[in-house]
């Protein structure tokens, strides 16, 4: 494909255009992945979740450029919530991190198009894409909504959870399985009030867990606490490393079960357009005839066979 040197140069033009295929074009899409498949898997991915207002985008600008002066080469795909106009991606975050743009680092919003928990088969290849084109570690930015921030964990190999004090986060909504997934809690927005309570309560309830939590307190405005984020990420993206191979295996079971369950569903939508005696069913189930359970078992069995 005459796109790969371009892409390979990690020239932001190739990579812009690659994303937009495994975006938009799903058959261009399979033919890229031949490409670069068998290169992929190396790079380490940090998801950064946590509540829309917990600053993300702003830490991720400053956090970039720190990453850039530790000799790593950083991108950033940042999932947006799908524009109900247009199904483009809102592209908010990208004004916000323009910092980090101007000093080398690759930034792409991306839609998360109602995709299960946001992670769509787009995400997977565009990370694909940017390691490809030389970035690691590559960061996502998941877009902070209920069950995003436990399935970003998926496909992140590190994974950073950022707490605002002023978002209304509390031990309450600590516990609601968010902290099984970090491997680092932030308290951002650190020059808040109510940061220490918010950090003396991660601490009190994180410091529980059996695995060694890192808890940190960054402030973008009072450039506090992003160097020692950098490093702490360095210093894990090294131990990541290692174990690199195995984390990868389940992440591959898990989108190859994505992919048969998405070409099953295709099939059956097919079939369903395709078949009168769905029509009939339903007629049977609008009239009280039969209740939508049974009338869903009896069509199941038919296009299963």
């Amino acid at each position: 494909m005459a796109i790969l040197p371009d892409l390979k140069k990690a020239k932001r033009g190739a990579i812009a255009k690659a994303i937009s295929i495994m975006e938009n074009d799903p058959k261009e899409a399979r033919k890229l992945i031949k490409k670069i498949y068998k290169t992929s898997g190396k790079a380490i991915v940090i998801g950064i979740t946590g509540s829309a207002g917990a600053g993300k985008s702003s830490l991720i600008n400053k956090l970039s450029i720190e990453l850039r002066k530790l000799k790593l080469k950083p991108a950033v795909l940042a999932i947006d919530p799908t524009s109900h106009v247009t199904g483009g991606a809102i592209l908010g975050d990208r004004v916000r991190m323009s910092e980090s743009t101007d000093s080398g680092t690759y930034i792409r919003s991306i839609a998360s198009r109602g995709a299960t928990g946001a992670i769509a088969h787009s995400i997977r290849n565009s990370l694909r894409v940017l390691e490809y084109a030389g970035f690691n570690p590559i960061i996502i930015e998941s877009v902070g909504a209920g069950q995003t921030e436990i399935d970003i964990s998926k496909v992140s190999d590190i994974t950073v959870v950022a707490f605002n004090p002023h978002t209304g986060d509390s031990i309450q909504t600590i516990k609601a399985g968010i902290t099984e997934i970090g491997d680092i809690y932030l308290v951002n927005k650190s020059d808040l009030d109510g940061a220490t309570q918010l950090y003396q309560a991660l601490v009190d309830f994180i410091g529980n867990a059996e695995e060694k939590n890192l808890i940190l307190q960054t402030s973008v405005k009072k450039n506090k606490g992003i160097k020692e984020l950098a490093k702490e990420l360095r210093d894990l993206m090294k131990q990541k490393a290692k174990n690199k191979k195995n984390s990868e295996k389940f992440r591959l079971e898990s989108e190859l079960e994505d992919i048969i369950l998405n070409n099953v569903q295709q099939e059956i939508l097919t079939m369903i357009g395709k078949s009168k005696s769905f029509s009939s069913y339903l007629k049977k189930i609008q009239d009280k005839k039969i209740d939508p359970f049974e009338a869903a078992d009896k069509l199941t069995k038919n296009f299963l066979k």
